[in-house]
């Protein structure tokens, strides 16, 4: 099992009262510890609005927060934990991914889900759709972004959709990563998300599930992918931590990671909110997840 550390933004208020200059600098810190420190992967939330109730203070954007941390880290993967598909035209989406793969020498993921944030839609000017068309949304999102991704610099794309379509779409330069920049479908839905992710994703994110509810998804997320004809070894699941869970130190967490690498989770990732204080953060955590068999590099 491999770790994954996500980086301060400002979206769960880590960042509440800090001027802008010095919350992205500690951005860039954190980033380049993660890398130095031998984490996988960094993460940012796709975001608009502080959580849980938006506030007047710093959430920076994911898109082009990750582009820059690409340029200025050496090796670890990057993504997205996960982005709200509905705020950008999926085309477009595809076509940054691309960008921000050749930025960051192919290191990029692609994390995605239906969103959910209410007040972020309706403060930009969605509207904010039932979850059953967000997630049909999501389904003709992920066909569209897979053309895009497909094949050679000749191979254009071409998808007809109820909710998003291209017609003969170029998306040149291609991703560095063949046969493309991996996809990772985020959400705990069993009917919907998880079929999507069966049919279209390299890897299943489960969002704040304990190892105990883990076991009890563990089948049935087989079971969409035998649904159509899919190896389920061929979808690894990984697991977003939420807070406390991340930045309980010590023996409690030892246990926790160690559950999940038992479980065969393929990656854990979280948000420590002391990693904007204190470089003692990450380090801790790097500690604690080696005693619990993690992989670093």
């Amino acid at each position: 099992m491999k770790i994954g550390a996500v980086i301060p933004q400002g979206w769960v208020g880590e960042y509440d009262g800090w001027a802008p200059l010095d919350a992205w600098r500690r951005t860039t810190e954190v980033a380049r510890q993660a890398d130095r420190l031998g984490f996988e992967s960094i993460w940012l939330f796709d975001h608009f609005h502080t959580v849980p109730r938006p506030t007047d203070e710093i959430t920076f954007e994911s898109f082009t927060s990750l582009a820059a941390l690409a340029a200025l880290t050496n090796r670890v993967r990057l993504g997205h934990i996960v982005i709200c598909t509905g705020f950008r035209n999926p085309a477009l989406t595809a076509k940054m991914i691309s960008t921000m793969d050749t930025i960051s020498g192919g290191r990029m993921e692609l994390g995605i889900g239906a969103g959910w944030k209410r007040d972020e839609w309706l403060a930009y000017g969605y509207g904010f759709p039932e979850t059953k068309e967000r997630l049909a949304r999501l389904g003709d999102d992920l066909a569209v972004i897979a053309a895009m991704l497909a094949g050679d610099k000749h191979q254009h794309a071409t998808f007809e959709g109820k909710h998003a379509h291209v017609r003969d779409a170029r998306n040149v330069p291609k991703p560095i990563q063949q046969p493309r920049v991996p996809i990772m479908v985020g959400g705990n839905g069993p009917n919907v998300t998880w079929r999507l992710a069966a049919r279209h994703a390299d890897e299943l994110n489960l969002d704040g599930l304990s190892p105990a509810e883990v076991i009890e998804a563990l089948p049935v997320i087989r079971s969409r992918c035998e649904e159509i004809g899919r190896d389920p070894a061929t979808l690894p699941v990984s697991v977003h931590l939420f807070g406390e869970s991340i930045a309980t130190r010590g023996a409690a967490r030892i246990d926790l990671l160690g559950a999940y690498r038992e479980l065969g989770v393929s990656r854990v990732m979280g948000l420590d909110r002391e990693s904007a204080r204190t470089d003692e953060a990450l380090e801790s955590l790097v500690e604690d997840a080696r005693a619990a068999g993690v992989d670093f590099a």
